[in-house]
């Protein structure tokens, strides 16, 4: 394909010019045990620190589904002796950035400094965690943006697909609880949910810590008993029971009166520690995460014209796994759609890739992986998810290695093992032509 040619050409011009040295990843442990993995980078007066508490907004309480997500948006309203003025214009006087976001599996920070600023920035990261205010004006505030983003949602197909398919694939499980919540959860979330949270979570041995930068690691050493060696020793157990995805397959269709519908398709997928994970992630790449050199591209859009885009990606999570597949295409036009899509995906079941196509998904996914290390707030998050996923250290250095093993062989076993056409699950929002639902929604809201 004239397409996937360039793509690759391109790719290889990119990296011949990169300077090729592998990643230097310290680990660093202060004098009272808390460990960080430092990348040192003194070409600019910048640190970059990204931690991540495990457990997320899978942790909510029933009925109170969004808590962790409210949380993350008052971390910087306020701590300590600092009001929420008082704290924002700390923050903004001395061009510190602190961020918090809240996922299904973990609840995430984010810190980015001037070096001349480090230590006041590690001090309000330490009040964030340590000594949250909840002051009620934050709180409503904060809720009211909350409210009216779910409001938005409501109304947005695709985030409506998004939380259909969760719900038909985990039903009562916390996985399929929306980490943003409802208007009526979140009304019933009160200062003390978040404070019990942080009480639970917050924690010295349910944390993972990455920092890139104008920083040694001496200096990070001491930052860290004096940032972090505030918090508890250990965290409540995370109480998220290990779930297979519902498998059963069947359309369901969300009627909404739009001109073009959108269309998500899953199955369970694989595990991030599963041995056949790069197997699968380069499999993946060529039926659809590949983006113009994907099958999917090549069948939906360039020879019939049927969307603007199309892909598929791996989603593993810590207690189950998806494969997850879309497209957005007119109503007129849903059922041929779909019907590549599944078409492709048996063929992919079938046959696997073809020696060709797995070398040249080998060929961009190893090329691409420098691109990614493309800034220290980028790279420090790479530390954070290798730690999450208990990588190893030397991931970033190894991770080229793990790809180019993948074998043909392998390709094709795994694909036949991974791609069930008889398990996909449709969810399509719009008002599809020659699309009939074999299974009902579950009610919005849920």
């Amino acid at each position: 394909m004239v397409i996937r040619s360039l793509v690759l050409s391109l790719l290889l011009l990119i990296v011949a010019v990169l300077p090729a040295r592998a990643v230097e990843v310290q680990r660093v442990v202060s004098p009272g045990g808390i460990e960080a993995w430092l990348v040192e980078d003194h070409q600019n007066p910048i640190i970059s620190l990204e931690i991540a508490f495990r457990g997320g907004g899978a942790l909510d309480a029933p009925g109170k589904e969004g808590t962790a997500y409210l949380l993350s948006g008052l971390l910087d309203e306020g701590a300590g002796e600092l009001d929420s003025q008082a704290f924002q214009a700390r923050l903004q006087n001395l061009s510190i950035r602190l961020s918090f976001d809240a996922g299904i599996d973990n609840f995430d920070g984010s810190l980015q400094t001037l070096t001349e600023n480090r230590d006041t920035a590690f001090d309000l990261l330490r009040l964030a965690l340590t000594e949250p205010r909840f002051d009620a004006e934050p709180v409503e505030r904060i809720r009211g943006q909350i409210l009216a983003q779910l409001k938005r949602e409501s109304e947005d197909p695709d985030t409506i697909a998004g939380r259909t398919m969760r719900r038909l694939f985990f039903a009562d499980h916390p996985y399929g609880r929306p980490v943003h919540g409802t208007p009526e959860s979140l009304a019933a979330v009160t200062a003390e949910d978040l404070r019990d949270f942080v009480a639970g979570r917050f924690a010295r041995d349910n944390m993972v810590i990455g920092v890139v930068g104008d920083i040694t690691s001496e200096e990070l050493a001491g930052l860290l008993d004096s940032t972090f060696g505030g918090l508890p020793e250990k965290a409540a157990p995370v109480a998220v029971p290990e779930i297979v995805a519902d498998g059963t397959g069947g359309v369901v269709v969300i009627e909404k009166n739009v001109p073009q519908s959108v269309v998500s398709i899953g199955q369970p997928g694989i595990k991030r520690d599963d041995p056949d994970f790069y197997t699968a992630f380069v499999v993946n790449y060529v039926l659809g995460g590949g983006g113009f050199s994907s099958r999917l591209y090549d069948e939906v859009r360039e020879k019939r014209g049927l969307a603007y885009s199309v892909y598929s990606y791996l989603s593993p999570l810590d207690r189950s796994a998806l494969v997850i597949a879309g497209v957005a295409t007119a109503n007129a036009r849903v059922a041929e759609s779909l019907a590549v899509i599944r078409e492709e995906w048996a063929r992919m079941a079938a046959e696997g890739p073809t020696a060709e196509e797995l070398e040249d998904a080998k060929t961009f996914l190893t090329g691409s992986y420098p691109l990614r290390q493309s800034s220290s707030g980028r790279i420090a998050g790479m530390l954070v998810g290798i730690q999450l996923d208990e990588l190893g250290i030397d991931y970033i250095n190894k991770r080229n290695g793990l790809i180019e093993a993948v074998t043909l062989e392998d390709a094709r076993r795994v694909a036949a093992e991974l791609y069930r056409p008889e398990a996909l699950t449709v969810v399509v929002v719009g008002r599809p032509e020659g699309i009939e639902p074999t299974r009902q929604a579950p009610p919005q809201g849920s």
